[in-house]
């Protein structure tokens, strides 16, 4: 029953997100948290969807559906998902790796395997200073590696996006909505609509462009200059080619061998 369903959307608690929600209806309200921890929100029904990490889709796939057009990918750099370190990643022998976002993660070591290099990974904190300290690598998400490159540019090694891209020639997805399978499909279409409303304003909107750009440097600090280079880097609209890289991760990042599953088909940006 519908009733069951609380008027609640999950968020990722970084900027990345932040053209589809900022301005969101206030009928909806908004359940921000790190991505992998928005995945045991959908799975307990504490959201109608959410965006999560697509490694952990491939994890929940029997349990989950893909809600169409919305995500996070990129298609070159991006600038919020970098491994730092005093040495190139060919010489590092341990790295030390984030809990709070599994694509990354599972992104981190299919590249490391393309290098036929044993690495020792180290579960902790997203803390550079501190994952520096204990390993040769630190692999840093979200808002905290904007962060990090801004204040130590001289320690980035990789952008994993843009490794992935110069790899495969495909787009990088590494977050997407989710429903579970058994939430009322017409629920599931009106949170979308209101995240598509959003998205479109973005992108057609100056004031509401200018908006995103506000929340976002009064949540990061880092410069508009920056945020608004960051916003053609990070996107939100998934494109058919993204669909392509979104397969590819799942097969070959993470095993997955059989086909998503959608909730519906994806619908036409409007002219």
């Amino acid at each position: 029953m519908t009733a069951t369903w609380t008027r609640t959307i999950g968020r990722v608690a970084f900027i990345n997100c932040d053209p589809l929600f900022t301005g969101l209806d206030a009928s909806w309200s908004v359940l921000a948290a790190p991505p992998s921890w928005l995945t045991g929100h959908v799975l307990r029904r504490d959201c109608v969807l959410a965006p999560i990490p697509a490694a952990d889709y491939a994890r929940h796939h029997e349990d989950l559906v893909l809600v169409p057009d919305v995500g996070i990918s990129s298609a070159g750099e991006v600038g919020s998902v970098l491994l730092f370190g005093d040495a190139p990643i060919e010489e590092m022998k341990t790295i030390a790796i984030p809990s709070d976002s599994a694509s990354s993660v599972a992104l981190l070591r299919w590249l490391v395997s393309q290098f036929n290099h044993d690495v020792t990974y180290v579960q902790m904190g997203p803390d550079l200073d501190g994952m520096l300290d204990v390993a040769d690598g630190a692999l840093i998400i979200g808002d905290r590696a904007l962060d990090g490159a801004a204040l130590h540019p001289n320690l980035v090694q990789m952008d994993l996006s843009q490794a992935w891209v110069e790899r495969t020639g495909l787009p990088m997805v590494f977050g997407v909505f989710v429903a579970r399978a058994d939430t009322p499909k017409e629920l599931v279409a009106e949170a979308h609509a209101a995240l598509l409303k959003r998205l479109l304003a973005f992108e057609r909107e100056p004031a509401a462009r200018q908006a995103v750009l506000e929340r976002a440097h009064a949540h990061t600090g880092l410069s508009m200059d920056r945020l608004d280079r960051y916003f053609g880097e990070v996107f939100n609209r998934l494109a058919p080619e993204d669909h392509v890289g979104l397969h590819a991760f799942l097969e070959r990042a993470c095993g997955l061998s059989q086909s998503p599953r959608w909730a519906w088909e994806a619908v036409a940006p409007m002219a």
